[in-house]
């Protein structure tokens, strides 16, 4: 899955001395290649209708940690049938900070990824929490949660990819790299392998070339480092 930009940071970080450019030259001669994504159908844009405002406005790019959160639903294929699976992604590290997974998708899929986050971060100051305008994320309910914790509500324009283009690129990962490879049995069995993916690999290990190719986990260890040496 890694390209040889990935591979050329392992290689040095495993003491190998070598350039980017003979890494390409020599995978390109071993048939070696990272698997391509897959294209998306289009979709129509809809009316314009703002429930929320979009606060986010696309900065991807925070400064520290829990400034922003970024969550979305996808759906996975078992011979079961559908496991929609809900993330919460923070826009500094590109980690994921919280994640559910449901048979059916409904508000509590959303709201226990959004509690996971909260519970694991414990967030001081107000974090904005950016979504689309989906049914889930329009509940009472989510409102609710927000301002009982503290939280700031942010919203794509409707039918607009791009104002959540994170959490987008988050799935195509996940997709690209895992589920795509697999042909799940029973919605337990994908559970397993996701739940594998995110916290056994993405979070912890996977280089991430907005991370300066460093792990999220990594990324986020190097700050916190920084503030202590100040």
């Amino acid at each position: 899955m890694y390209g040889y930009r990935k591979i050329y940071s392992d290689l040095r970080e495993y003491g190998e001395h070598c350039g980017p450019n003979r890494v390409l030259r020599l995978m390109k001669q071993a048939g070696i290649k990272a698997q391509v994504g897959y294209r998306k159908p289009r979709s129509s844009k809809g009316k314009p209708h703002i429930v929320t405002p979009n606060r986010l406005k696309r900065q991807f790019s925070p400064a520290t940690p829990n400034e922003a959160w970024v969550t979305d639903i996808t759906h996975i294929r078992t011979h079961e049938g559908w496991l929609y699976l809900a993330v919460v992604v923070d826009l500094y590290s590109r980690r994921v900070v919280g994640w559910s997974m449901q048979s059916r998708i409904t508000k509590e899929l959303v709201l226990n990824a959004l509690l996971m986050a909260v519970w694991r971060r414990n967030p001081v100051t107000p974090v904005t929490v950016h979504s689309d305008q989906g049914s889930q994320y329009t509940s009472h309910d989510w409102s609710a949660f927000l301002k009982a914790h503290g939280l700031e509500g942010s919203m794509s324009r409707r039918g607009n990819c791009h104002d959540n283009a994170v959490a987008e690129s988050f799935f195509q990962l996940l997709k690209r790299e895992r589920v795509k490879r697999k042909i799940y049995s029973t919605r337990q069995e994908a559970r397993n392998d996701i739940f594998d993916y995110i916290e056994m690999f993405y979070n912890s290990k996977r280089r991430h070339s907005f991370n300066n190719q460093m792990s999220p986990v990594e990324f986020e260890n190097r700050f916190h480092k920084r503030l202590i040496s100040v």
